[in-house]
């Protein structure tokens, strides 16, 4: 059942070494439009910023998010870049009043180490404090085709709470292009969290 998030929402999104930065991007924008939304932490492992400089020309380790969200970021950001590393970071814990988390794309490395609750990474650790808190947890895997190690693990992680939502566009709206699609994939994700989009395509039948 979709998760209904109050208002002044805090989220915590991490992006990781599988091909779809644009989707992670969009969903970045969205964010940073809604005004239910008052906080973003943003997590990039390192196999991630390799797949943004590849795909999207985007350069460096830190200090990113210009570059990521480009023109149409507001001049005060409510996204915040948190090093994949720091293992001690706001999101690692508890009792930080994170409502919930979307990792776009998961790799099926990340789906392991959620799986298994490794916690070697924030972005893991920050994933395992979800689940025990039992707090919104959207994996956005990519990855095909599929082996048993791969959905043996998308049904632990979801056993323990986690909503496997496999990074799929849509096509039955006609997006003109990539950016087209992925924006009505990041409307889905935060309408399943409770934030529906203005402008997202309603079938109507």
């Amino acid at each position: 059942m979709p998760a209904h998030l109050p208002g002044n929402v805090n989220i915590t999104v991490a992006m990781t070494g599988a091909s779809g930065s644009v989707f992670a991007r969009e969903l970045l924008l969205a964010l940073e439009r809604d005004g239910r939304v008052a906080t973003v932490n943003f997590i990039a492992s390192d196999n991630a910023l390799r797949v943004l400089a590849e795909e999207l020309g985007v350069k460096g380790r830190s200090n990113i998010l210009p570059q990521l969200l480009g023109k149409g970021a507001p001049k005060k950001s409510k996204t915040h870049q948190q090093n994949n590393d720091d293992i001690g970071a706001n999101v690692a814990s508890g009792s930080y009043p994170s409502d919930a988390m979307v990792v776009i794309p998961c790799s099926m490395g990340t789906l392991a180490g959620i799986a298994c609750g490794l916690a070697s990474k924030l972005t893991e650790r920050a994933a395992d404090v979800c689940l025990k808190e039992q707090r919104p947890l959207i994996l956005c895997v990519r990855e095909t085709p599929l082996n048993k190690i791969h959905l043996q693990n998308m049904l632990r992680a979801a056993d323990a709470g986690a909503t496997i939502f496999p990074l799929i566009p849509t096509f039955y709206n006609r997006p003109k292009s990539a950016g087209e699609m992925a924006r009505e994939f990041a409307a889905r994700v935060l309408q399943h969290l409770g934030l529906r989009q203005p402008g997202a395509y309603r079938w109507k039948g």
